[in-house]
């Protein structure tokens, strides 16, 4: 699983629980950084937890060339925001899931299953 998010913390958080959980976890803070890492592990990563808003480069960009490299990428997107405006229309590009932050760590497995098992 590849987590990308600009805040440090949720990436800890997450990681550590879902390494708890069995997940072998990656973890970057940008979107540039998740291309990179995403080209390098393409066969490793079964799914990228996708932060929304990033300075860098958007949820949106990244989701796009993630695409780009693998039309079937499993990306469950990941927001503080509800789910209309930008998070529906990634969804519609191809995200396979969404989950509102903040989230227990229940739900997120949840997703994380249902993504998977798409």
């Amino acid at each position: 699983i590849l987590i990308v998010d600009d805040e440090k913390i949720n990436t800890e958080a997450v990681k550590e629980l879902l390494s708890v959980l069995g997940y072998r976890v990656l973890a970057v803070k940008s979107g540039r950084e998740a291309i990179e890492e995403y080209k390098e592990h393409f066969n490793e990563i079964q799914l990228v937890i996708l932060d929304m808003i990033m300075p860098d480069m958007s949820g949106r960009e990244t989701l796009e060339k993630l695409l780009e490299l693998n039309k079937n990428v499993k990306v469950l997107l990941s927001s503080g925001y509800s789910m209309n405006g930008e998070a529906s229309t990634l969804l519609k590009l191809g995200c396979k899931g969404f989950i509102q932050k903040p989230f227990r760590i229940e739900e997120l497995t949840r997703k994380i299953r249902e993504v998977l098992d798409k």
